[in-house]
């Protein structure tokens, strides 16, 4: 039965019976309209929602459907020209609905795992400069985004300011390198989050999040920054851009080796 109530409030919430933000029917309601005599099982219908990310409990009012305003996500967005003085994330979200951008930063020195390793050629032993992110649109946190690079190439520059730097880390780094970043590899794995990232993020039950993870190269296809993005999947709508190439050229090797 408890499979049935839980069907029957999805399919309300799917077809805007109950829309985001409303309240659905308590507990007393569920039990008399169900005729089940049993709390427990109501409740049973209610928390696969729950895990499902599809409501939450706002005791002792009740279960509410969760509203999320989606946030367009382009993963293919890091070279577009910006204006000056305006980093990436502020950019993307002023040209999508103005809602005021924020972001905790910290940033650190680490011994890198094995996944920025490999994907920036590091040597055994060599550490890293990490600054990590949580990005807020008025004041709720939308996603994660932890940039890495080597140590030895950051050390003493803007780039381990611990805070906005206005004119975009990846200016940074080309001035560091002396050439622009020229070519993005991107992967994405889509998954559950790790505690870490529920509580960075404060996610709900049952909500899945996009793992992508961004391998920025120099005009020498040398990697340069590492970044690690956590995309949850109840508050982005992620796009992608194509376009016909003019000339049918083979696709460039995966830089770090097979998946």
């Amino acid at each position: 039965m408890y499979q049935r109530i839980a069907d029957d409030l999805r399919r309300g919430i799917t077809d805007g019976t109950f829309p985001p933000g409303a309240q659905i029917p308590t507990e007393a309601d569920l039990l008399e309209r169900y005729g089940v005599k049993s709390r427990a099982t109501v409740r049973q219908g209610l928390a696969l929602l729950v895990h499902e990310g599809l409501i939450e409990a706002r005791r002792p009012r009740g279960h509410f459907v969760i509203e999320h305003k989606r946030l367009v996500y382009r993963p293919q967005a890091e070279f577009r020209q910006k204006p000056p003085q305006v980093d990436i994330f502020t950019n993307l979200v002023a040209e999508e609905d103005g809602r005021i951008p924020s972001q905790d930063i910290e940033v650190s020195i680490i011994e890198p795992s094995s996944l920025i390793r490999d994907r920036l050629k590091l040597k055994d032993g060599q550490l890293a400069a990490a600054r990590r992110r949580v990005r807020r649109l008025d004041g709720v946190a939308y996603n994660i985004n932890d940039s890495h690079v080597a140590l030895d190439l950051v050390q003493g520059s803007e780039w381990m300011h611990p805070g906005d730097v206005q004119r975009g880390t990846d200016t940074v780094l080309s001035e560091l390198i002396g050439s622009e970043l020229v070519y993005g590899f991107h992967e994405l794995y889509l998954r559950m989050p790790t505690p870490a990232e529920v509580h960075r993020l404060n996610l709900g039950a049952g909500v899945p999040v996009a793992e992508h993870i961004s391998t920025s190269f120099d005009s020498d296809r040398n990697p340069v920054q590492c970044t690690v993005n956590i995309v949850p999947g109840d508050r982005h709508v992620i796009v992608f851009e194509t376009h016909r190439e003019t000339e049918n050229q083979p696709l460039p090797r995966i830089p770090w080796g097979a998946p």
